[in-house]
């Protein structure tokens, strides 16, 4: 059985696309928190794109519950 997640992101395009975006801010954060000293604009990027990615997750979850609203917790 397909999670509310998961059907939204076989079937949800936007969904979808904030997804992957939340995913690329991710990886830009992941390959910023190895380094031993960020310049500072660096530090502002870091900054940014924490932010960029709770934007972006917040509107995840109100998708997700908007969907749970309407179709249900179980979806097949």
């Amino acid at each position: 059985m397909l999670t509310p997640r998961d059907h939204l992101m076989t079937r949800d395009q936007e969904f979808q696309k904030l997804a992957q975006e939340h995913t690329q801010y991710s990886s830009r954060l992941d390959s910023l928190t190895q380094k031993r000293y960020l310049s500072e604009d660096e530090k502002l990027e870091e900054v940014r794109l924490k932010k960029l990615k709770l934007r972006l997750k917040d509107q995840m979850e109100a998708i997700e519950r908007q969907f749970r609203q309407q179709f249900g917790t179980n979806v097949a």
